[in-house]
């Protein structure tokens, strides 16, 4: 189907601006991405709290929502939430109306992690800090007012790839039991042959230039790019992972990795819903002030998520 009019209205205003420079340096590529997502503090919640927790190579930062004082709602589900940015760029600032909107929505609390970024920090680093958080999280979660039993894992892009990851991670070495994994346009495999690539190369945002300058940082060695952490679709088995929420645009080159790891985790056995959101771009989920149908799928993760929660 054609564009959405007001993602359409959005794109044009994009690529009407000076584009993501490849020749530039991560820095430059950080600086470019923070002036894009302003934080957005306009949802309220009860608590917002930064601090570090204990990581594998030091100190990690997490922001915490709560959408109720501890006092009055002890004992909240809780989502650990890795934010977008091809593993080089965004941060806990980037995000932070996203986790917002979820921490209100879904009745949770979320934990916002700042994980390390490539390429100062190349694979494996970024998802061994976030099953840190994530053990930390299980392990802390009284100290923070959340549920130990009800702990779900979520992101967006590379985000969504970081959450795949980390429930295989928590699955083999015997970590936390997680409830549920929100993927939202998730990187799933280092690969650059699928139709949605073809089709969304150029001129929707994210385009496969930048893919592969993100995976050039990502990764060390481009043989790293078979290993399941950075390419779950690849995992040989997933059975037994959480239920997961798959949320695909139509206008983005990682739909069908997208949507052919919903269909894996089906086939193998995990409750899964996917929802393909036509019209629409990657990046969309963040841009609800201007874009009826991210409203919609943040609304769509929230029930899913309370549903996980409440069941």
């Amino acid at each position: 189907m054609p564009l959405d009019p007001q993602a359409k209205q959005i794109l044009d205003l994009i690529n009407s601006a000076p584009g993501f420079d490849l020749e530039g340096s991560a820095a430059q590529a950080r600086e470019f991405f923070d002036q894009m997502n302003i934080p957005d503090a306009s949802t309220p919640v009860a608590r917002v709290e930064n601090r570090t927790i204990p990581g594998p190579e030091g100190e990690i930062p997490v922001r915490i929502y709560a959408p109720a004082p501890a006092e009055e709602e002890p004992g909240l589900p809780v989502l650990l939430y890795f934010h977008g940015g091809g593993f080089v760029i965004g941060s806990i600032d980037t995000h932070d109306g996203t986790c917002r909107e979820l921490a209100r929505g879904a009745h949770c609390m979320v934990v916002s992690v700042d994980y390390r970024l490539a390429p100062e920090h190349p694979f494996p680093a970024a998802p061994e800090d976030c099953y840190a958080a994530t053990v930390w999280v299980a392990q802390n979660a009284a100290e923070i007012g959340a549920d130990p039993q009800r702990i779900a894992v979520g992101g967006d892009s590379a985000g969504g790839n970081l959450a795949a990851a980390v429930t295989l991670m928590c699955r083999d070495r015997q970590g936390p039991t997680l409830c549920h994994q929100l993927l939202v346009y998730p990187v799933t495999d280092y690969a650059f042959e699928t139709d949605s690539y073809r089709e969304n190369a150029d001129g929707y945002m994210l385009t496969l230039p930048i893919m592969e300058w993100f995976w050039n940082h990502y990764l060390a060695d481009p043989a790293q790019g078979g290993d399941e952490l950075a390419s779950p679709l690849r995992a040989a088995v997933l059975a037994g992972l959480p239920p997961a929420t798959v949320l695909t645009a139509e206008f983005d080159p990682l739909r069908d990795e997208g949507e052919a790891y919903a269909r894996r985790l089906e086939s193998a056995g995990i409750k899964t819903r996917l929802t393909r959101y036509d019209g629409v771009f990657h990046g969309f989920f963040g841009m609800g002030a201007a874009i009826d149908k991210a409203n919609l799928a943040i609304d769509e993760a929230c029930t899913q998520l309370r549903g996980t929660f409440t069941a």
